[in-house]
């Protein structure tokens, strides 16, 4: 992206796939690709340099919408501090009950912990869905379920139910985003602090 800085600031933001008119003077498109960016800045066209400093992991945190300014002889665009989703819901309060935006005490809007485990309940739930069947044979036919199925169906509660409780106790948000880290380790297997759900292939 460019933006044409005029009088020391940013006047027009330009996607470089159309020419454009600048005073009287009429440029084509191919200024973008053709001119070095000397020439272009010369006519007050700048191309602009991305600072992702602040920028965060969209999945822990809020981002500020980029904005763009001009200083140094460069256009910048850059965030502000992210924020930290919320680990707990959101209730609403006795003031949105009266504005009519809902009922005092109840959720508004999920935290970011309930997120989470709801979708360990779902992936485990999606396992165990995979030899539901036996038990369902036991309850028509009286077949006993193999023992390794058994045992594989308490495994995955078993190891859902360690990986909610991580979620839970995660301290902040740095904590969680550990928890889903993934490391090589000396084996050359690469995992990660919450583990993962057991298979029948595992």
């Amino acid at each position: 992206m460019f933006a044409l800085v005029q009088d020391g600031s940013i006047t027009k933001y330009l996607n470089g796939n159309r020419g454009i008119t600048i005073g009287d003077v009429q440029y084509p498109q191919s200024i973008y690709t053709l001119w070095s960016a000397a020439e272009r800045e010369a006519i007050g066209i700048y191309e602009v340099e991305y600072d992702n400093t602040n920028k965060k992991d969209e999945q822990w945190y809020i981002n500020t919408n980029q904005s763009f300014a001009f200083a140094d002889g460069k256009v910048t665009g850059s965030y502000g501090s992210a924020t930290a989703k919320a680990h707990a819901d959101t209730l609403w309060t006795a003031q949105d009950e009266t504005d009519g935006k809902g009922t005092e005490g109840e959720v508004a809007a999920r935290g970011l912990k309930y997120n989470l485990i709801q979708t360990i309940k779902k992936q485990a739930a999606g396992e165990l869905q995979n030899t539901d069947w036996y038990v369902v044979r036991k309850a028509d036919a009286g077949t006993a379920v193999p023992s390794a199925i058994t045992t594989h169906r308490a495994a995955v509660r078993t190891k859902a139910d360690e990986m909610e409780t991580a979620i839970t106790n995660a301290s902040n948000t740095p904590a969680l985003e550990t928890l889903y880290t993934f490391t090589e380790q000396e084996d050359g297997s690469v995992t990660r602090p919450l583990g993962e759900l057991p298979t029948l292939e595992s």
